[in-house]
């Protein structure tokens, strides 16, 4: 079994910051690509960003130049640093992770989510 449980969402001001937390536990043997994706009612799941085993980060148009994704593979958790934030930005966070879960296992995994709010 393996959980992905994120943290560190909450209520902010436009033009505010956040930092999301999601850590990883349970039985596997290595930890892949990790992400981060969000959806607001009504909206298509996004990808806001990714992060590859080797560091190698991407992002979406709409969060660049303020959000930053990183990795702690010691605490087996990955973060967003979310800068400048605008009510646009308000949504149900999601991370994700390529988990190896054996020698021929290897799946997604999704966190429950942590809901930010941003107002104006």
């Amino acid at each position: 079994q393996v959980q992905l449980v994120e943290s560190g969402g909450g209520l902010v001001k436009a033009g505010g910051s956040l930092r999301l937390s999601c850590t990883a536990s349970g039985n596997y043997f290595s930890i892949h690509d990790m992400g981060w994706s969000r959806q607001a009612p009504g909206n298509q799941r996004e990808l806001v960003a990714i992060i590859t085993d080797n560091g190698r980060t991407n992002y979406a148009n709409s969060v660049k130049g303020r959000f930053t994704i990183s990795r702690d593979n010691a605490k087996n958790t990955v973060y967003l640093q979310m800068n400048n934030l605008k009510p646009e930005d308000t949504a149900d966070y999601y991370c994700d992770a390529d988990i190896h879960t054996g020698e021929f296992g290897r799946r997604i995994y999704w966190g429950q989510g942590t809901q930010v709010t941003v107002s104006s």
